[in-house]
């Protein structure tokens, strides 16, 4: 068996490297739309006015240019390391400038912090 030579050496010692750093990816946290817990959402209600909504709620997530009968506040979570997801979907529903139903699914538990690290 040859020995390695000395010019191979340092290509190898680059190639080892970048697949042990390829392992150790670090991936963010990914955090979108509305952030809404409970009290908030809990405290919309029927006969309330549209500026009433986003005083509590905020700016809708999403306001459809054809059906301005309907606010959708979307929220997404991806907790980068692990890749799991937290979602959900709160919709206002108005007649004019009053709101006439919320659909209020179950609303999760706020993400958890990210951990501190040692």
């Amino acid at each position: 068996m040859r020995p390695v030579r000395s010019h191979r050496l340092p290509a190898i010692a680059a190639i080892a490297a970048a697949c042990l750093l390829a392992a150790c990816v670090y991936r963010v946290d990914t955090q979108q739309g509305n952030l809404l817990d409970r009290d908030q959402v809990e405290a919309v209600e029927t006969g309330m006015t549209r500026s009433q909504v986003r005083f509590l709620l905020g700016t809708p997530m999403v306001a459809d240019p054809f059906t301005q009968e309907r606010w959708d506040y979307i929220y997404y979570f991806r907790r980068g390391k692990s890749g799991d997801t937290r979602r959900f979907h709160v919709i206002v529903w108005f007649d004019g400038d009053v709101v006439t139903k919320v659909d209020r699914p179950e609303l999760p538990e706020p993400p958890p912090k990210a951990a501190q690290a040692s």
